[in-house]
């Protein structure tokens, strides 16, 4: 047992180092809903040719404490915590990190076993990627839509151009889209999309604008 323990534990690391250089080719997400017949979007595009204004969106719509935490934002879990506490409804509290170890090993759901190797791969990546690696990867393995991963496919299918050449408007509705990438459109945007497309724009610039990535 313990050296079947080490042993996994040995290819899952090495895995996620060589993951650091190599594009991951597809994720257990996109593997998921292939088995399910689903038909998929996803062009991958490198760091370089994506703006970063466009980083910059996801990371005010999904994880602003990104550059400062080590894959965990303790600050929103206890947020997470005091709402249910107080009555609220359970909401997510999931980093970038956390949600690119979950898009490329793992599967949807909330069950303990899920949870805890979503924190191990978190860790691994944290601990053998740089941030900005960390960032490249969601940014081309998140879902956007119905059977739509990535900032490449999504830029195509949604505004009919490449990621470089989106406006900040339409940048903001991308990255809007992520906590419901199913209901919600970036090409035909509800009033809620829209505010939250308002919200994005408003974090872009209180964390001080592209700046606030540089050294990742």
């Amino acid at each position: 047992m313990k050296i079947a323990v080490l042993g996994w534990l040995g290819i899952t690391a090495s895995v996620v180092l060589v993951l650091r250089w190599i594009d991951p080719p597809t994720t257990a997400f996109m593997i998921r809903a292939m088995l399910r017949g689903e038909d998929i979007a996803s062009e991958w595009v490198d760091e370089s040719r994506i703006p970063p204004q466009l980083a910059l969106a996801v990371v005010a719509a999904e994880d602003q404490r990104f550059p400062e935490h080590f894959g965990f934002d303790f600050v929103e879990i206890q947020k997470a915590v005091a709402d249910v506490v107080s009555g609220g409804r359970m909401r997510g509290a999931s980093t970038i990190s956390q949600q690119t170890a979950k898009n490329l090993f793992l599967w949807p759901g909330r069950n303990f076993l899920r949870k805890g190797l979503e924190a191990y791969f978190t860790v691994l990546l944290e601990t053998l990627w740089p941030k900005r690696r960390i960032l490249e990867v969601y940014l081309n393995v998140a879902q956007f839509g119905d059977g739509v991963y990535g900032v490449g496919a999504a830029s195509y299918i949604y505004f009919g151009k490449s990621p470089a050449q989106l406006s900040q408007y339409e940048m903001s509705l991308l990255a809007s889209v992520l906590p419901d990438p199913v209901d919600l459109h970036p090409n035909a945007p509800s009033r809620f999309l829209l505010e939250r497309a308002e919200f994005v724009r408003k974090h872009m610039k209180s964390l001080g604008g592209v700046a606030y990535l540089r050294d990742i």
